[in-house]
């Protein structure tokens, strides 16, 4: 496999996005939008064509987060999950939630209709299968599930998918599309209604006030009414989100097509999971196989997971040519439900969207469409389901426990380690945590032989990072922040570089 220093993106590759500039000076407006992905784009989209002063705000390039590096389906049906969410949420939440996701797809598949948007958007039935015995008796369960609470669905035996099955749960109806060419339509359409696009913009924190106050620098700050987060790390110190959501990575291979495509979208019931779903678009036809996830950071080599992937492509769908590969970090919260409106019933103008659980193309839709009717004084059925300050005992005391002990034992624990390796030990292209003059070092060697030696403590809250010998960066396994291995911020929720550790 060939290996290149950064994530690739097939869907930045292949569409013209707009550039904006960086604020530079203090501005007020009604409502900040913070996010660049398709649930900050969309919500500053509907504000505006609600009428209402918007200024969305990103910390760099539009689409070059999460939205950017997604495989692009438009699906209710997230993994295995209602008969789940029955359990813990209750029949009625259970069909809201699916209830939810169907309206997401119905609004983009309105939009690209009445706009005529090219993005290959195409209907799919959506698959969620088993190779085991263990995983057919979890997809029978989740198909109990979709019988009691009304969603279509067919249990089947068969699949366009050439994967020896045992069974497979099928979700009617459901879509794939190109999200870059739809969500820069939706770009142009706020611009034109008077919104304005900051790039390159870092909100390094919030003050919860009347009025808020988006604080970007020393002297520099966006002053507004209303501040919806839709960052993939809430920006706020309230809501205690560093315990509630924690970040997983996840592999992504798009490998040429060796005849027609197949039909469908397809996830394994199984680990490791299995995700797969056909491209097209202009001349290139290409699947798309995911998976590998695992908390971030304490994934080993990752190199190993692209190779886990591409080894399953190539004995199960006959592949050999694989342009692109990237991976991605998301969030899952404590229950696995995502956190969208007012942060707590205190903090009336202060709204978050996040842990989407790598289900971000319909769950950044509903949070915009959420948001347009909370900023709005519209009725939503949604407010209750997705308010980020409820708690169950079962499961997020459970979740709690699990996510702050991850954050102990990489704040504490991982500072106590000692490291034999050398410097000299470290070939070209080589990463490690190494002591250095007995500090702990992230330290890298590029191809040209060059040392790049920085500081592994994390800017964000204190983790250490790890090496993620796969996409060539240092990663925070608390809260998911990506350093390149010269140090500069790849994603958040870190603001400030790793310093430079100088010998």
């Amino acid at each position: 496999m060939s290996l290149s220093p950064f994530p690739q993106s097939y869907w930045l590759a292949s569409a013209e996005v707009p550039q904006f500039p960086k604020l530079t000076e203090t501005l007020e407006t009604e409502i900040v939008v913070i996010g660049g992905g398709i649930a900050g784009i969309t919500t500053a989209y509907l504000l505006a064509k609600a009428g209402k002063e918007v200024v969305l705000v990103t910390s760099g390039r539009l689409l070059g987060g999460t939205t950017g590096h997604t495989t692009a389906k438009l699906t209710a049906q997230h993994d295995l999950i209602y008969d789940e969410y029955m359990q813990h949420f209750g029949r009625e939440k259970a069909g809201l939630y699916y209830r939810a996701n169907q309206e997401a797809i119905a609004f983009v598949r309105k939009v690209v209709e009445e706009a005529g948007i090219s993005c290959d958007l195409v209907e799919e039935d959506a698959y969620v299968y088993a190779t085991t015995e263990e995983g057919e008796q979890q997809v029978r369960k989740e198909f109990a599930a979709y019988q009691e609470l009304g969603i279509p669905g067919e249990l089947v035996t068969e699949m366009p998918l050439p994967v020896s099955a045992r069974c497979a749960l099928k979700m009617p109806g459901q879509a794939r599309f190109h999200p870059v060419p739809y969500l820069v339509y939706l770009v142009k359409e706020f611009v034109n209604r008077g919104g304005r696009v900051f790039e390159h913009t870092e909100v390094e924190k919030v003050k919860e006030e009347e009025p808020m106050r988006a604080i970007l620098a020393p002297g520099l700050e966006i002053i507004c009414r209303d501040l919806v987060s839709c960052s993939h790390y809430p920006v706020y110190e309230s809501g205690f989100f560093f315990a509630r959501v924690h970040p997983e990575s996840s592999y992504i291979l798009a490998a040429r097509a060796p005849g027609s495509l197949i039909p469908g979208m397809y996830i394994s019931a199984d680990k490791p999971t299995r995700s797969v779903r056909s491209l097209s678009y202009g001349e290139d036809r290409l699947l798309l196989i995911a998976g590998e996830s695992h908390h971030t950071g304490e994934g080993g080599c990752t190199i190993r997971h692209y190779q886990a992937l591409e080894k399953w492509a190539r004995d199960q769908l006959g592949v050999s040519e694989f342009p692109y590969r990237w991976s991605t970090h998301d969030y899952v919260t404590t229950d696995k439900l995502p956190y969208i409106g007012r942060v707590s019933s205190k903090r009336t103008h202060s709204y978050v969207a996040t842990g989407f659980r790598k289900w971000g193309m319909t769950t950044g839709t509903i949070s915009a469409l959420l948001f347009r009717d909370l900023l709005t004084g519209q009725a939503t059925p949604y407010e209750e389901l997705y308010s980020p300050s409820r708690f169950h005992l079962d499961p997020d005391v459970p979740g709690l426990a699990s996510n702050v002990g991850t954050v102990a034992q990489h704040f504490a624990g991982a500072k106590l380690e000692w490291h034999w390796r050398k410097l000299d030990d470290l070939a070209p292209g080589d990463g490690a945590i190494l002591r250095v003059d007995g500090r702990r070092t992230a330290a890298f060697r590029d191809p040209q032989g060059e040392l790049h030696l920085l500081d592994a403590t994390c800017t964000h809250m204190g983790c250490e990072v790890e090496w993620n010998e796969g996409d060539r960066t240092w990663d925070c396994p608390c809260h998911g922040s990506r350093f390149t291995y010269t140090g500069k911020v790849v994603t958040g929720p870190a603001t400030l570089p790793l310093p430079k550790v100088e010998r």
